[in-house]
């Protein structure tokens, strides 16, 4: 905590900028007091996400311990050396940038950072409530789909089951003659002197007869 005042509240009103270019410079000379040589710079740096460009590392170069103020030489290729690589830890900027606050010894930093996390935290929660029932409704979609064909299918096999078991337009008697047939044989009967019931069965013996001179009718047309 700060014992003085006015030096508590010039820390407070100091501007937060992680990624400005003194801090980057900064972070890039830090880098290179702690290399072995230009090619451990190299990957440290790009592991940290500094600027890797040639004005860079020749800048960085005399900052190396065991370079020092030399001057570089191209010497032959020589069998690189078998050391184990330790990856580093990825650093999320925001992340560190709020635990900065968090632990930030005005108070006012250290309340921004708790309104921070608690709204990343709500749209952490939005973004995966909304996906969720995105997903759903997907499969909500699909599933709907998929029924609509499947009862589009059974009407069409039941549309088909009509047809081809539907009864045949000529209906049968009891006496394996057809309707059609049977009032002829009637009118042929009362036309003959023949006494039929206008329903009901016709009498075997008329059937007989109206069979007997429609075939003398055929042969003698023949």
């Amino acid at each position: 905590m700060f014992t003085d005042w006015a030096e508590a509240l010039n820390a407070e009103s100091l501007h937060l900028d992680p990624t400005s270019a003194q801090q980057l410079a900064a972070a890039a000379r830090t880098t290179a007091h702690h290399s072995r040589d230009k090619h451990d710079m190299t990957q440290l740096l790009d592991a940290l996400g500094l600027p890797t460009d040639p004005d860079t590392l020749t800048a960085l170069l005399p900052l190396i311990p065991e370079t020092g103020d030399k001057p570089v030489t191209t010497t032959a290729a020589t069998a690189p050396i078998d050391v184990p690589v330790i990856p580093l830890p990825v650093s999320n900027p925001v992340q560190e940038l709020l635990d900065w606050a968090a632990a930030h010894p005005a108070a006012a930093v250290r309340n921004r950072a708790t309104r921070i996390t608690a709204d990343l935290a709500e749209l952490t929660e939005r973004r995966d409530t909304e996906a969720a029932q995105r997903e759903a409704e997907e499969k909500v979609a699909r599933a709907k789909a998929e029924l609509e064909r499947a009862q589009e299918q059974l009407r069409t096999v039941k549309a088909n089951t009509r047809t081809t078991t539907a009864a045949p337009t000529t209906s049968r008697t009891g006496s394996g003659r057809s309707r059609e047939e049977l009032a002829a044989i009637r009118s042929w009967a009362r036309e003959n002197g023949h006494q039929v019931a206008a329903q009901g069965m016709v009498p075997q013996r008329i059937q007989e007869a109206y069979d007997t001179a429609h075939q003398t009718s055929a042969r003698k047309a023949g």
